[in-house]
């Protein structure tokens, strides 16, 4: 797995390579970056800074992102399904219409977040802080939530909660 630095993704990125799949990004600092649609599959991010960093469209299957600060981060319509986001800082992350199905958020700080239609279909959210949580179509089917704090004032109209 090669690893890179911050200032090397970015250089990358604004040479307009895409795909940065399998590489190490291990507590990389990359807060406000704009990696809008970029291919991090497999990448190990655990303990990385990305707050307020912008990521739509990001594909990120399989990703490490456990301990990361996304607090604020912007995932619309990003694909995490089977990411590890354990522990994650997630408050007011933007994660509308993001595929997060089959991912692991145990413990995970979802605080003020947008999940609105986002899939969280069989996703490990036990423990998970949902207060004030917008889950307004959001699909819970085969999901654990076992010990997860969700607000009764949350605007929810969830999918599927089977």
């Amino acid at each position: 797995m090669k690893t890179m630095d911050a200032q090397e993704i970015l250089q990358c990125y604004a040479e307009g390579q895409r795909d940065f799949s399998h590489i190490n990004l291990v507590k990389v600092c990359l807060s406000n970056a704009n990696l809008m649609g970029t291919q991090l599959i497999f990448a190990d991010l655990s303990g990385a800074n990305l707050k307020h960093a912008h990521l739509n469209n990001a594909v990120l299957k399989k990703a490490n992102l456990a301990l990361a600060d996304m607090t604020e981060v912007c995932l619309i319509y990003a694909d995490l399904s089977g990411a590890d986001l354990s522990g994650a800082n997630l408050m007011g992350a933007d994660l509308s219409n993001a595929d997060l199905s089959g991912a692991k958020l145990g413990g995970a700080d979802l605080r003020k977040a947008n999940l609105s239609e986002a899939s969280l279909r069989g996703a490990d959210l036990r423990g998970v802080n949902l207060i004030e949580a917008n889950l307004t179509d959001t699909d819970f089917s085969e999901a654990d939530l076992t010990g997860a704090y969700i607000s009764d004032d949350a605007p929810v109209n969830v999918v599927n909660l089977s």
